[in-house]
């Protein structure tokens, strides 16, 4: 096999992997759900004088020149581009609108108790109870692998969901191991 056949190959190898990588990030940017605290990048195309850097409101609203207040919480980035360009129709025919995601800032979870790194961690993707003890590090030697909590706030309420790593190692129960929220504590006793 001759140089350039090999660097050939090696050349559609390399593109193969690389697009595979650009698609699984724009995936799971796709899914994620914007939350209080992140920084949006707002454009629209044309129209420089509507172009924002603004912040999700604790309220999970932004404010927008035309159309006022907007939910952006729980919304995609596809999603609030699709309410925006709703809502300034009215004012631009067709427009064309492009909202960046700059800083996932509001979206959070937090691991503590016996993990070798405890701590607050971005919630970007979809991500479970075993993902988020792996990004803390794994648990400490003395930690109770079967009395793992995490804590979950629902409408101003606090709930405990227990978590059993034990029976997930055995690979029974697997249900059990849940994707976390934004906000959920992961507590290893």
């Amino acid at each position: 096999m001759s140089l350039c056949t090999s660097l050939s190959k090696l050349v559609v190898v390399l593109l193969l992997a690389v697009t595979s990588a650009l698609a699984d990030a724009s995936s799971s940017e796709s899914r994620y759900l914007l939350q209080p605290g992140d920084m949006l990048e707002i454009s629209v195309w044309k129209e420089d004088g509507l172009a924002r850097e603004t912040m999700i409101a604790p309220d999970g609203y932004i404010s927008f020149p035309l159309v006022g207040q907007i939910a952006a919480k729980g919304l995609t980035v596809a999603g609030l581009e699709a309410e925006l360009a709703k809502r300034i129709s009215t004012f631009i025919p067709d427009p064309s609108i492009a909202v960046i995601l700059k800083a996932a800032s509001g979206s959070k979870f937090y691991v503590i108790g016996k993990v070798n790194r405890p701590g607050e961690f971005p919630l970007l993707a979809p991500t479970s109870v075993l993902q988020a003890l792996s990004v803390a590090g794994g648990t400490s030697t003395f930690a109770d692998y079967n009395g793992i909590r995490i804590i979950r706030s629902e409408n101003g309420i606090n709930k405990a969901i227990g978590f059993r790593y034990g029976d997930i190692e055995d690979g029974e129960q697997l249900e059990q191991s849940i994707q976390l929220q934004s906000g959920d504590v992961v507590v290893v006793p």
